[in-house]
């Protein structure tokens, strides 16, 4: 995979693949400006070396047709703004109109083209749309990690077309950094998940019982693998349908050596609201009507205890509801051991980044991830369908 810094730009077409897929308020601004910050060092080194740029991004689901909620405008604007230089946005992604304003683009310009999605060739990485993205393009360059681990046009097809291709510095970071944690990991190597669903990291987990020395599970799924050793959670949700996965995964965890960790007390109340005072049980079962929604203050302790051992540390998923206060404590904790930890700390997922940010402890992370599915998919698989053009 070559990087940025190996390739001549100077006076090139450039297509920058970005990932601006950024969250909108009700007016239809941008909320959080976090990925295209991102971005940023590698756009500014581009137009410091006087490329002619094009940006592109997809925005939403539009599902292949125009969306005015789903316009790049107001990421336009906002780009704009970040950047310090005029923005021009196409009127569309391909078409006459859009070769006009690329033929014209003079060194150190930037011309961002309107949302990838609103086409079905994108998605369904059509090879003729593929080939009208690459036209008068010289340089490919991918710096949306977050977007590589689908094979659409704008990742995979167009890539063949166009003479040259490189990994911005974001796509070069986010690589370096997850390749630690699965190729030379410094041990003890330990890995916390959580969320809800053990069947979203079914590859995760069994890649991580590969590589990992100890693996915490907290949150929602770690119900369903006490389901799978016969225990009653009450009305905790469990995936019924992944209860024989979830056995099978604590046998494997057995075979391999890695001690697989569960909540040893809980965070319990009739429903899971900001309103409800909770209360702690420990050990199960829990209490027919009662639901968990944190992992208790000796789980806590036991994980970061843990956790202070680690020598690489690799999160995912938060270990209970930390958006609403009495089910928070856990996940915040866990925040701010790894914070806290001389290990290098990896920690990937939308959930887990909104939970660092909330402690207030982001800055003391290692690395975070921009691409919650694409990191998820790399740490299982070890590649990318965008890596993999890249190359």
């Amino acid at each position: 995979m070559k990087t940025l810094s190996q390739i001549n730009c100077q006076n090139k077409k450039v297509f920058l693949r970005v990932d601006f897929n950024v969250p909108l308020d009700e007016a239809g601004n941008v909320r959080d400006d976090t990925r295209i910050r991102a971005a940023l060092p590698t756009i500014r080194y581009l137009l410091d070396a006087q490329a002619k740029l094009v940006v592109a991004s997809h925005l939403g689901r539009p599902k292949g047709k125009y969306d005015p909620k789903l316009s790049l405008k107001s990421v336009a604007q906002k780009f704009q703004e970040l950047i310090g230089r005029p923005v021009t946005l196409a009127p569309d992604v391909v078409g006459a109109e859009v070769e006009e304003l690329k033929s014209k683009l003079e060194p150190g310009q930037i011309l961002l083209l309107e949302n990838l999605r609103f086409h079905p060739g994108e998605t369904a990485n059509d090879e003729n749309f593929a080939q009208k993205l690459a036209s008068q393009i010289d340089v490919y360059v991918n710096d949306a990690f977050g977007a590589s681990h689908r094979a659409h046009a704008s990742v995979v097809g167009m890539v063949r077309f166009v003479p040259e291709k490189a990994a911005g510095f974001l796509m070069e970071k986010e690589v370096t950094y997850l390749r630690k944690a699965i190729e030379n990991p410094e041990r003890p190597y330990v890995a916390i998940l959580g969320g809800a669903k053990v069947s979203d990291k079914i590859a995760i987990i069994e890649s991580l019982l590969d590589k990992a020395n100890i693996l915490l599970v907290g949150g929602a799924m770690a119900y369903t693998f006490f389901r799978a050793t016969g225990q009653e959670v009450g009305q905790s949700f469990v995936e019924n349908d992944q209860i024989e996965k979830a056995r099978a995964i604590l046998d494997k965890a057995k075979q391999k050596g890695v001690d697989l960790y569960l909540p040893v007390d809980h965070v319990v109340a009739p429903s899971l609201s900001p309103e409800v005072t909770p209360s702690v049980i420990e050990g199960l079962p829990i209490p027919a009507g009662m639901m968990a929604g944190d992992i208790g203050p000796k789980t806590i302790t036991m994980f970061v205890s843990l956790i202070n051992q680690a020598r690489t540390i690799f999160w995912n998923g938060p270990v209970g509801v930390f958006e609403f206060e009495p089910f928070s404590k856990g996940t915040f904790s866990i925040a701010k051991a790894i914070a806290a930890s001389t290990a290098t700390s990896i920690v990937g997922g939308g959930d887990s980044v909104s939970a660092l940010k909330k402690a207030g402890v982001t800055s003391q992370i290692t690395h975070v991830s921009t691409g919650g599915g694409a990191s998820l998919e790399f740490i299982a698989y070890g590649t990318l369908p965008g890596i993999d053009a890249l190359d």
